[in-house]
């Protein structure tokens, strides 16, 4: 594919949504000057829609509602997209369109770009998408892993558990609802959007819990520091927010498309260029 093409990201809805201005930015460190923008498509438009746009992209890359519903157009699905069902990436090349799922790099990226293990007991907050790739990948370390859920989401959360345990059998886990998680914790894992702009007071778990954290990931990115993660870090925990794990999954897409290589300086000088720019559009 020509690197004219233009890049999208897809998804209903976007809102403001950072990848533009990230994308924008790695293309720029790369010296290329292709054109990256958000395309957002209603769900009765996406099969028309998304067959044009992989006939005339560059890449893309896809968010919610779409992870999985891009899969049966695609020619096939490569490394953790095919473990986790689930497509962040688009690579359209003379050979086929391609599914891929960089989420889980940049998780891990972010995590040793606080200083943070992915090990010992882990608490997992929520079930959704993106908490099955943290129980996967905390699975495949070793970890022991609680999932904390509401209670109207146990349902969802024992599927969870089910799936993690057909890819790592004898993985430690364990169901509870958000209000009884007890004991010490390695890592609190938050995938929920508790604490999201614009209720950026609420938690998903009491201060209580965090007394016995050692560290806190929060995959919420606006604000830049939850209540969470503040809360956290008075109780002496490290912390990473959601950010580092936005950019760097951002990057390793620009490595699929085209075989780019970034300096982890460069990358964190994004990270903040990109916390800056998101308090410009949100305030």
């Amino acid at each position: 594919m020509s690197q004219s093409a233009p890049y999208y990201v897809i998804g209903h809805p976007l809102g403001h949504s950072m990848s533009p201005f990230i994308h924008t930015r790695l293309f720029a460190a790369q010296g290329r000057a292709d054109e990256y923008s958000a395309r957002e498509i209603l769900p009765d438009r996406l099969e028309t829609e998304l067959r044009g746009l992989l006939k005339t992209a560059g890449g893309l890359n896809v968010t919610i509602p779409y992870k999985q519903a891009v899969i049966p157009f695609l020619d096939g699905l490569r490394g953790r997209a095919e473990l986790y069902r689930s497509v962040n990436t688009i690579d359209i090349t003379e050979q086929g369109c391609f599914g891929y799922n960089t989420d889980a790099e940049g998780f891990l990226a972010a995590l040793q770009g606080g200083g943070i293990p992915l090990k010992g007991r882990v608490a997992l907050l929520g079930s959704g998408g993106v908490g099955r790739t943290f129980a996967c990948e905390a699975a495949l370390a070793g970890c022991t892993i609680v999932n904390g859920v509401r209670e109207s989401d146990l349902p969802q959360a024992r599927e969870l558990e089910d799936y993690v345990r057909r890819l790592v059998p004898a993985v430690s886990y364990e169901r509870t609802t958000l209000d009884r998680l007890e004991g010490d914790f390695d890592l609190l894992i938050n995938a929920t959007p508790v604490g999201m702009y614009p209720h950026t007071q609420a938690m998903p778990v009491d201060k209580a819990v965090l007394s016995h954290t050692a560290a806190v990931f929060d995959a919420v990115y606006n604000p830049g520091v939850t209540a969470l993660l503040g809360c956290a870090a008075a109780s002496g925990a490290k912390t990473v927010g959601g950010m580092p794990m936005l950019v760097w999954q951002a990057a390793i897409a620009h490595q699929i498309w085209y075989n780019a290589v970034f300096s982890s300086e460069a990358i964190a000088s994004l990270i903040e260029d990109s916390q800056q720019e998101m308090q410009r559009l949100f305030g």
